[in-house]
């Protein structure tokens, strides 16, 4: 009888969940320690004023020390070359993936990490912002290709039964290592002249555990099928996975996605991008990904230290702690709920529900100077634009793509969302600050048009992925294609696609 949840499945999923906090702690990091590094930095570039240093106690504030236009250049690079490297490893996901496996794939990009980790954490002995820069650019390649690496070999582990729960740990891991990233970031902790260099070179240590996790590991039992063709290794992995049981049914499963997958042959990047066939899952996997990063949850990030100043609070940076808190609560709401309420509603709820929260926040905004009680709205709409976030548009982007592309195309999607989603990441650090300026309190208007876009959207062409096989979730696209008028001409585009030399 098939256990469907073993203690082998619950280590693999843990193992592979820990490059997703690798990913979140590497992400909050670089927050908590701002002001101190940027001292480094001057330090390093011969720019940093001692003497009024020691006036103010040798603890400068930066209302105390104003920051040279060198150091702001290398902080700035420091923080962006994180979502640049993560923007172009994300393109080899798929060939990292299908080169030696999903496991193997996940341990060699831990050299990667580990390779991160050593240069910050030995940036005191050289140069520092040259130094936590290479480590920084490293971290980034490492994040972007287990971005796609861990919901890929997530999705294709999991019982069909509960693949949207543990599709969904991918982003719970990811809110907790952010969490422990500010905990201990405070100053009295490692966020201090004494112990930066430890907090940023921790970044590296969970690839130490997973290296070792992942020798015991199995590997994926479709990769072993569909790609490699070893159906008795295959049944050895459901078991290890799934307990002793009848493996003839999912063998089955994967048999169908395999005469499937030769039709389709192996995609390419670009044969995907010209393809007609998959044009409609590619555009509901890019959409919801773009609904993550331009719903505006970075901007309450960037906003909330403010409102919770103006609110009155005497220590923001804990109540920044608190948002972090928040987010893992409601990302494990979202993990007990996803199985039951489902994709495409838990997702329509949370872009409502912030689509609401982001025109709370901007009435907050806008009459705080007028009503003091004002800003308390401000301070619950941030909790609640959090909440439902978390509920849907944070965890469920990641996995649904791995669910709505059969074997072949599934790297090469995986790919292109990735790259899609720290692209977004980018432009929104790097924008966002213009955009705040020029439009001032009303900025949050913007995410609230784009919010209820992208409600509609997601009412209109996503369907719910519930409890479907992966086959299943193809033939709904295929339907809603109009798939029997246009079957000779997918049939032939799958031929050239087939004869094609660079599938």
């Amino acid at each position: 009888m098939e256990k469907q949840l073993t203690g082998t499945l619950a280590l693999a999923v843990f193992t592979a969940a820990l490059g997703s906090l690798q990913m979140g702690y590497s992400l909050g990091v670089i927050n908590a320690p701002q002001k101190v590094i940027e001292r480094h930095y001057a330090r390093s570039l011969g720019v940093y004023d001692e003497e009024l240093a020691r006036r103010g106690g040798g603890n400068a504030t930066e209302h105390e020390e104003p920051t040279d236009a060198s150091v702001v250049m290398y902080w700035s690079l420091s923080v962006a070359i994180f979502a640049i490297g993560g923007m172009v490893s994300s393109f080899l996901v798929s060939f990292v993936s299908d080169f030696r496996g999903r496991i193997k794939g996940m341990l060699y990009i831990n050299v990667l990490a580990i390779t991160a980790g050593l240069l910050m954490g030995l940036a005191k002995m050289g140069t520092p912002y040259l130094m936590v820069i290479a480590g920084r650019a490293i971290m980034g390649l490492y994040c972007g290709l287990s971005s796609g690496l861990v919901p890929l070999y997530i999705g294709e582990i999991s019982p069909v039964k509960y693949r949207g729960a543990m599709g969904a740990l991918h982003q719970l891991a990811i809110v907790i290592g952010i969490l422990i990233s500010q905990v201990i970031g405070l100053d009295f902790l490692l966020g201090n002249d004494e112990m930066w260099h430890v907090l940023l070179g921790l970044s590296g240590a969970p690839a130490i555990l997973q290296s070792l996790l992942l020798l015991v590991c199995p590997e994926s039992p479709r990769y072993l099928y569909i790609k490699l063709g070893k159906a008795e290794e295959a049944c050895k992995s459901l078991k290890r996975l799934k307990g002793d049981y009848d493996t003839s049914k999912d063998i089955a499963e994967m048999q169908a996605e395999k005469e499937e997958a030769m039709k389709e042959a192996q995609m390419s990047i670009l044969r995907l991008l010209r393809s007609s066939v998959y044009r409609q899952q590619l555009f509901v996997a890019l959409m919801m990904h773009f609904s993550q990063q331009f719903s505006g949850i970075n901007a309450i990030f960037y906003y909330s230290t403010s409102i919770f100043q103006s609110a009155g609070v005497g220590q923001p940076v804990y109540a920044t702690i608190g948002v972090g808190v928040i987010n893992i609560i409601f990302t494990l709401v979202s993990v007990m709920m996803v199985d039951r309420a489902g994709r495409r509603t838990l997702t329509i709820v949370g872009l409502g529900g912030m689509c609401c929260c982001a025109v709370a926040m901007t009435v907050g905004l806008a009459f705080q100077d007028v009503y003091s009680w004002m800003s308390y709205i401000s301070m619950a709409a941030i909790f609640l634009f959090v909440s439902f976030f978390e509920i849907g548009p944070g965890p469920i982007p990641w996995f649904i793509v791995a669910e709505i592309f059969s074997q072949g195309p599934r790297p090469a999607a995986i790919a292109l969302a990735g790259c899609c989603n720290w692209t977004c990441n980018f432009i929104i650090g790097m924008f966002f600050p213009y955009l705040e300026g020029l439009c001032g309190s009303y900025v949050f208007v913007v995410f609230a048009v784009l919010l209820f876009g992208f409600t509609v959207f997601i009412y209109l062409r996503v369907p719910e992925t519930k409890g479907k096989t992966f086959e299943e979730i193809a033939a709904v696209f295929h339907h809603k294609r109009g798939a029997p008028p246009s079957k000779p001409q997918e049939e032939a585009e799958m031929v050239q696609l087939k004869g094609s030399t660079d599938a």
